[in-house]
């Protein structure tokens, strides 16, 4: 979206009262409102940060700049301070509730001790006493690891 003609209106003006007739000559021979309508498409997006043509604006160069200048300009702007959430604190005896729960689950058995499909049977068991927890998905992925539709005989 191209920077709204009002807002380059006012850059014109700022910078017409810096550089007076220096800045305006250079566009003597060009109709000013297709300079202006340059100006807002070269510009586009920086009405989402007016920060950065206040910037701008107030490091402007020696020599009135072109619209490439003043773009570069903008984008030199430094970004702006963002404030930072405070780091999360645990709580060690919360962590340590969690953790023992997470050692009485049979989910916590070391990879070393469960079979390649052990994981399966576990929940096509689940599934077989009644347990409404286990999703379709992971009841069908149970069943896709033996192959067909049903947990095999063990």
């Amino acid at each position: 979206m191209s920077l709204p003609l009002p807002w380059v209106d006012r850059v014109f003006e700022k910078l017409t009262l810096v550089y007076g007739q220096a800045f305006l000559a250079r566009w003597r021979d060009i109709d000013l409102n297709a300079v202006k309508s340059d100006w807002c498409h070269e510009l586009a997006g920086m009405e989402k940060s007016p920060n950065r043509i206040a910037h701008a604006l107030a490091n402007l160069p020696d020599k009135p700049p072109t619209v490439i200048e003043f773009r570069a300009l903008c984008r030199s702007a430094p970004a702006p301070d963002v404030p930072r959430l405070p780091e999360p604190k645990a709580d060690p005896e919360r962590v340590a509730q969690e953790l023992s729960k997470l050692r009485t689950t049979s989910l916590a058995q070391p990879l070393q001790s469960v079979g390649c499909k052990d994981w399966a049977r576990r929940i096509l068991r689940r599934v077989e006493q009644g347990d409404k927890t286990v999703s379709r998905e992971a009841c069908a992925m149970a069943k896709r690891a033996f192959g067909s539709q049903s947990q095999p005989s063990e």
